[in-house]
């Protein structure tokens, strides 16, 4: 999914937190290059950060809800928390950013902007996931998970019996051409299956010359 997102020039932080959520960002100057660059599936949100101009930043919050573009997702700093204007966005959350939280709080903001439904609760066997909590529970007992091994069993739960090679496995998890190359979806598959233990490690299975499989 694509997030418009303001300034040009946004910060590495905001930048690497949208990429691990699985969006991709498009840097926009104000609201008529939202809707000019808008793509035709709907942007996911314009994320802002009000940065060192938050009255401008602000500004342009203000035109694109008032003229019903994307949902508004604000980032602020907990010093800039207390002054921001409510009604100026969608949603807001605190710098340092979360992968985590905006991943969710994106994903809450489609379903409020009337996108097809978000299922909540993915379910394998005795294996659940909340996709509102981000919590993992196998046979009811929490499974202690990074947030990339969260979203690659997510992955991998949602799309059961189809082989995935590890390059697919990046572009659709990762989100981008991740540094780490294959080799980092080999070391998060070993993860998830010791901490799926030994019974259920099998869920996920080796394709060769391809990648990997799940269910």
């Amino acid at each position: 999914m694509l997030a418009a997102v303001h300034p040009e020039r946004p910060s590495a932080p905001l930048v690497e937190a949208l990429l691990a959520a699985g969006c991709r960002p498009v840097p926009v100057a104000d609201a008529a290059a939202v809707a000019d660059q808008e793509p035709p599936e709907g942007w996911a949100a314009l994320v802002i950060e009000l940065g060192d101009e938050p009255a401008a930043a602000l500004s342009l919050a203000r035109r694109v809800r008032a003229d019903g573009g994307a949902p508004v997702l604000v980032v602020a700093t907990r010093a800039q928390a207390p002054a921001l204007p409510l009604e100026a966005c969608d949603d807001f959350l605190l710098s340092p950013i979360d992968p985590a939280e905006i991943a969710l709080r994106l994903r809450r903001l489609q379903a409020l902007m009337g996108d097809e439904p978000v299922q909540e609760v993915i379910r394998f066997k005795d294996l659940e996931l909340n996709l509102a909590t981000y919590q993992a529970r196998l046979a009811g007992v929490p499974l202690d998970l990074t947030f990339m091994e969260y979203e690659l069993l997510r992955f991998f739960a949602s799309h059961p019996a189809r082989a995935w090679s590890r390059e697919q496995l990046l572009s659709r998890v990762w989100g981008y051409d991740y540094f780490g190359g294959a080799r980092t979806v080999d070391v998060h598959v070993r993860r998830l299956r010791a901490k799926l233990g030994e019974t259920r490690a099998s869920w996920i299975t080796t394709v060769r010359s391809v990648g990997y499989r799940f269910g």
